[in-house]
């Protein structure tokens, strides 16, 4: 296996730091329009099967050019999802497999924004899902931590603890805090505004999928790791475009937990337009109102020393269990970025975002995983995954059983 992952940010160079320790692949570029940033991280890494190249995410025959030319079988996107359908172009040009954290974007109904679909999370690459096939060529769309773990947690559910599910319902949250800054996002603010103030997504067997309005729907959820209850609202996400296509479900949700500081920024921004990403004049110079926000606040990256405290990403599954009773159970994995930054110096929301296509591309070059076409995790066999992520990765997941009737939590292990 030979990959070319295309961007050196917080989840790149994580990605980079974690596969170091594994021995499945033969050479792994690590590609970013920043040379600068490349070189610096494979100087970092000291091993010879990195090489740095500089490379355009929004120009496929650019992206193809360079998986040529390293001859890479993988091509693994770990930049912002607006240079999606630029790099899975441009893998699929170069006749490499495509792997992905975020899907392309989605654009509001014109008419009913906060009732139907427009152009929903990943269109633009279901679309070529039969080229893909037909080249016998694999996408894997969505394996980052949310989308990607979750998913993974999807199929594990249907295939091994329930005989229906009611809802298969994402829930997400931390109690991360970071010194010295009163407002700075752990992930990518351009991601972050593109999914919290798009119309958020959910799907019912009986109704398909629509739209509801941003930051509806607050629930109180309680969280394990020491993270407690937050308030988790609706947010659009790609695990409910993605679930509903491979696993049976009557319903499947998305909710993260902001906190109202994070949202009342998030209206602020959305009142003053600064979440636009159409540019704009300002004295001669056309530039993006939300590339300027991005540009004012800190590099996710560079913020691991200055947090603490733990990131949960899980999955809340309702319904009858195999035994024929109401079973409620959360399936979740919690990164705590005091661990994060002693063994890998990255920050904890990157950190496991990047885990998850790590552990992907190794059961893919073991041949564990294989397929064609455009798919999600859910598609594949979710054991696997779990052990090599348990057993190879030292990355345990928990399984709260839950009182279907109350919530509460009634046993709490690793797995």
């Amino acid at each position: 296996m030979r990959v070319l992952c295309v961007g050196a940010g917080g989840v790149g160079s994580s990605a980079a730091l974690i596969a170091a320790r594994r021995d499945f692949f033969e050479s792994w570029v690590v590609a970013d329009y920043d040379l600068d940033r490349a070189e610096a991280l494979v100087a970092r890494l000291g091993d010879p099967r990195f090489v740095a190249a500089q490379v355009d995410a929004s120009d496929a025959h650019a992206v193809a050019a360079l998986a040529r030319e390293h001859g890479a079988t993988h091509v693994l996107n770990a930049v912002d999802p607006r240079f999606v359908l630029s790099i899975f172009e441009g893998a699929f040009l170069s006749g490499a497999d495509y792997l992905d954290t975020a899907m392309s974007l989605s654009s509001p109904h014109p008419d009913k924004p906060f009732e139907l679909p427009g152009v929903k999370l990943g269109d633009g690459q279901f679309a070529h899902d039969e080229s893909w096939r037909a080249s016998g060529r694999l996408a894997l769309v969505g394996i980052g931590v949310e989308p990607g773990l979750a998913d993974v947690f999807a199929r594990y559910a249907e295939d091994h603890l329930f005989s229906e599910i009611d809802e298969l319902g994402v829930r997400d949250a931390g109690n991360l805090v970071i010194e010295g800054y009163d407002f700075a996002p752990s992930f990518s603010i351009w991601t972050t505004i593109e999914e919290c103030l798009n119309p958020p997504v959910i799907w019912e067997k009986d109704r398909g999928w629509f739209t509801t309005a941003p930051f509806s729907e607050p629930e109180v959820f309680d969280f394990p790791g020491g993270i407690g209850p937050v308030e988790c609202v609706n947010v659009e996400h790609e695990e409910v475009l993605l679930m509903p296509r491979w696993v049976k479900a009557r319903r499947v949700t998305f909710k993260f937990g902001l906190g109202d500081e994070f949202i009342d920024v998030l209206k602020t921004l959305h009142k003053l337009g600064l979440d636009r990403t159409e540019p704009v004049t300002v004295r001669g110079v056309q530039v993006s109102p939300r590339d300027v926000v991005a540009a004012a606040l800190p590099d996710p990256l560079t913020l691991g020393d200055k947090m603490t405290g733990s990131t949960c990403a899980g999955l809340w599954v309702t319904g009858t269990g195999t035994d024929g009773q109401p079973r409620e159970v959360y399936l979740y994995h919690v990164a705590d970025n005091a661990w994060t930054m002693k063994e890998y110096g990255a920050q904890a929301v990157v950190w496991q975002t990047a885990m998850n296509p790590v552990v992907a591309l190794e059961l893919l070059a073991a041949g564990v995983w294989s397929g064609a076409g455009v798919l999600g995790p859910e598609a594949f066999d979710s054991v696997p995954f779990l052990d090599l992520l348990r057993d190879g990765y030292g990355q345990a997941w928990g399984i709260q059983e839950r009182d279907p009737r109350t919530h509460a939590v009634l046993t709490d292990s690793l797995a």
